[in-house]
């Protein structure tokens, strides 16, 4: 399943934001990532064994920090690449009402136009 955090109703709590950030090896995929890579390639280059690289990029994905996509080859076999879905992640504390809460905030960069022709693709295909 490619997911695009971007596009989730449901934005992650603090608390999965700040739990995949405070991981060092998570923090190495991030900074790995200056373009999409799969999870093998980020193994290999973070020195993380691939099973733990498959963990932590199930944490950041579920934490909105990093997005799948998936490069469809003609024989069938189709890889997983992963990038990095924000520009900021901002953790403010708000008070309302005499009570104090955290909030988490993303600023994303703005969607290509092939990356919308792909979403508009995608929406086509789930209503037929």
């Amino acid at each position: 399943m490619v997911r695009d955090p971007s596009r989730e109703e449901d934005p992650p709590s603090v608390d999965d934001v700040l739990d995949a950030l405070a991981d060092d090896a998570a923090r190495r995929i991030i900074a790995a990532l200056a373009e999409p890579k799969t999870a093998s390639d980020l193994s290999e280059e973070c020195d993380i064994p691939l099973s733990t690289t498959y963990r932590k990029l199930e944490k950041l994905t579920d934490a909105s920090l990093l997005e799948e996509s998936t490069d469809i080859r003609r024989d069938g076999q189709h890889t997983t690449r992963y990038s990095v879905s924000f520009e900021s992640v901002t953790v403010s504390v708000d008070e309302a009402d005499g009570d104090r809460s955290f909030d988490v905030e993303f600023t994303r960069p703005e969607r290509t136009r092939d990356e919308r022709l792909a979403d508009l693709w995608s929406e086509l295909r789930e209503e037929t």
